[in-house]
């Protein structure tokens, strides 16, 4: 991904919401309970842990059995330290007493929850790029440090490879064309980080790094879901066995969820846009506009999808008397740069949920050179029937503009193609006139005709146009 341009809006869930997910996450409810069960005999190592001979009674108050137990109380333990919900008070005595975030969790603001989450989730990431211990231990020198010549990892090629996937996943959820609160299956995922976007099909090494890929990331979801990033289903063991062995069931190939599926949960979402935020992306979420003024609104929300352009406008429509807003509105898309036609198909949009309310203030603009032709298209959907006819001028100035904003909006979608093919159709004269117009954007608009339409004898009068719309414009 790139920090330059801003990513999808993102539809949070409300804080208070979100402060409750985090406080039912089995991690930070485990950490919580250690923080409060820690006291004047508990004791820490020289990095912070819980000494060997506390971490079963901590095991034992989690509820915690299997062979695993000790290794899960030391790893809340871990992110209660880290967290501030515990506090070491005397390192060479390795004292601990509680910390000054852990009356947050129950007497401060969801915010305020949601920060020592995120601290918790901070842990958790830098733990699962941590490669398996007993390779760690293999790898100590004679005075204790891990001596990484000996190991197979780059700490910050792995730190640096979750954070792709990571942000891959948010994107994926994010665009209003993908899975939304769907799962992704690991493969895909694995696959987004290894192959070229614009290669066909993978090589066989690439297929090896996405299979070595996909279980380096199983075994980093298994660790991010007590913590509540993502909700994750698990590569079936019965894939992992040994190739010679013949499986106890038959193997459906065709069942992809076997192979893994992960989706960020709605905590997730919130958590990996504050990291996008902290990192430098613009990473907008949905209600960022709605104390800002209309020409915001319309700029702000001109490369949103159609769902979160909406969404985004319904919440800053619902703060505002309807009359008073439609006027904000009209006003704000005026303007002759390179971004008002696409402002003004935001305006015409945003009218659309006002409403009737919004009659009057469009009525005072059926004469405006911008605003006129939007007028009339929007009081014809209303229903009105009063509607001034407008001259051969306006209506030629409002094609212009309309595929302006279409083409800010969409680029050389099918849609606008479709567009163009049938207003040549309709319109024989079209290019002879249109080259006339004195919009800024005729003749990015007729070059883009030329570019999108099929007959090449049409393409080509667009082209002719668009070098008379640029001669006469002095371009």
């Amino acid at each position: 991904m790139s920090d330059s341009s801003p990513l999808p809006p993102v539809r949070l869930h409300p804080e208070a919401e979100l402060a409750r997910d985090a406080l039912s996450t089995p991690l930070l409810s485990r950490a919580a309970r250690l923080a409060r069960w820690a006291g004047p005999d508990t004791r820490v190592d020289t990095g912070g842990g819980l000494v060997d001979e506390q971490l079963p009674a901590a095991a034992e108050l989690l509820g915690l059995t299997g062979d695993d137990a000790v290794a899960h109380a030391s790893e809340a333990w871990r992110v209660a330290v880290d967290a501030g919900l515990v506090e070491i008070t005397d390192e060479e005595a390795g004292t601990v007493t509680a910390g000054e975030d852990l009356a947050l969790l129950t007497a401060g603001a969801p915010h305020d929850v949601l920060a020592v989450w995120l601290a918790a989730l901070e842990t958790v990431l830098a733990d699962a790029t941590v490669p398996d211990l007993d390779d760690l231990a293999d790898a100590l020198d004679e005075n204790g440090e891990i001596d990484f010549s000996r190991l197979d990892w780059d700490p910050e090629g792995e730190a640096a490879f979750l954070d792709g996937v990571l942000g891959n996943l948010y994107l994926l959820t994010v665009t209003e064309d993908g899975p939304g609160d769907g799962p992704v299956p690991l493969p895909a995922l694995a696959a987004s980080m290894i192959v070229p976007g614009d290669l066909g099909e993978p090589t066989n090494d690439m297929l090896e790094q996405i299979s070595d890929a996909m279980m380096r990331l199983d075994d980093q979801f298994r660790l991010l879901e007590p913590i509540g990033l993502v909700a994750y289903q698990p590569v079936d063991e019965a894939l992992m066995g040994d190739p010679d062995e013949e499986p106890a069931a038959p193997l459906d190939d065709t069942d992809v969820s076997r192979y893994g599926m992960v989706r960020l949960t709605p905590l997730g979402l919130h958590g990996l846009r504050a990291r996008l935020l902290e990192a430098g992306f613009d990473a907008p979420a949905v209600g960022d506009l709605v104390d800002k003024g209309a020409d915001a609104l319309l700029d702000g929300s001109s490369g949103y999808g159609p769902r979160a352009a909406r969404a985004e406008t319904e919440q800053w429509l619902d703060r505002r008397e309807p009359l008073a807003a439609a006027r904000e509105l009209l006003a704000a898309a005026r303007g002759a740069d390179e971004r008002a036609p696409l402002r003004r198909l935001r305006c015409q949009q945003a009218l659309s949920l006002v409403g009737a309310q919004a009659e009057p203030a469009v009525r005072e603009v059926l004469d405006d050179p911008e605003l006129g032709g939007l007028a009339r298209v929007w009081l014809t959907e209303l229903g009105a029937t009063d509607v001034p006819p407008p001259s051969e001028d306006l209506v030629y100035w409002l094609t212009i503009d309309t595929l302006a904003a279409q083409l800010a909006a969409e680029g050389n979608s099918e849609e606008l193609q479709a567009l163009v093919e049938g207003l040549a159709q309709q319109h024989s004269g079209f290019f002879a006139a249109a080259w006339r117009v004195g919009h800024p954007a005729t003749a990015d608009v007729l070059e883009a005709m030329g570019r999108l339409h099929p007959d090449k004898r049409i393409a080509k009068e667009a082209r002719k146009a668009a070098f008379k719309a640029r001669s006469q414009q002095g371009g």
